[in-house]
């Protein structure tokens, strides 16, 4: 029987975090189950009982504990299963850093970059037109915030988010930006040098670089979404 068992799906960002907190631990005692989102399986009692909201992702270990928030997801599995993503619990400051930057990011980073993406990514997916202004409110506050980065990043010359040690709070970063590199934005880091020396960094990782490869495209899953429809009619 597995450690584990994830619920998640391809086209939802959240899951991604666990998934990728996964990928680069090598940890490999789980399954991966994909929720039928489009067919709303998500809303069923069976699923509900597992998360009340009716999101993805959800895990259920083996003895029984059951969990619905990706980041909370993530702490878990890495303090569980020793995944080399957290900072050492002995370092009070470096502890104190990486909850500083896991706030920052929750707090400052979320909201903009993924409306950015809803209005750009997941409303051509739903046959929806972007909102003008959402879009160009949410880039002007991602860009604010990415500029005080920018300047940390280069006032401190620190390697990742939380110091010299690539952890969870970086992952939280490279999932939704690696969307926005997909969509043709990725100008919001390469145009920063700290930030992109960071992101060229990360992806040399082998697990970041698998993951960013596979990235699904919109494009792509726009026409499969229509040929589903059309298959239904």
């Amino acid at each position: 029987m597995p450690q584990f068992t994830l619920y998640a799906h391809p086209i939802a960002t959240a899951p991604d975090r666990v998934q990728l907190a996964i990928d680069e631990a090598g940890f490999t005692d789980y399954e991966r189950i994909t929720v039928d989102i489009p067919n709303k399986e998500q809303k069923t009692p069976e699923y509900l009982a597992r998360n009340p909201f009716g999101k993805v992702p959800t895990i259920v270990t083996s003895d029984g504990i059951t969990m619905y928030e990706s980041r909370g997801i993530a702490r878990y599995l890495c303090s569980r299963y020793k995944f080399d993503l957290l900072p050492n619990p002995n370092d009070n400051a470096a502890v104190a850093l990486f909850e500083q930057e896991h706030a920052c990011e929750t707090a400052c980073f979320d909201t903009p970059v993924s409306t950015v993406l809803f209005e750009t990514a997941f409303k051509p997916l739903l046959g929806l037109e972007a909102d003008p202004a959402s879009l160009e409110k949410n880039r002007k506050a991602l860009s604010e915030y990415l500029d005080v980065a920018e300047s940390i990043f280069s006032k401190t010359g620190k390697k990742f988010w939380a110091g010299d040690k690539f952890t969870l709070v970086d992952i939280n970063y490279i999932v939704p930006l690696a969307r926005m590199f997909e969509r043709g934005q990725g100008d919001v880091i390469t145009s920063r040098p700290a930030l992109k020396a960071w992101w060229e960094r990360c992806n040399e990782r082998p697990a970041i670089k698998a993951f960013i490869a596979k990235v699904p495209n919109v494009d792509e899953l726009m026409v499969q979404f229509k040929q589903k429809a059309e298959e239904k009619q």
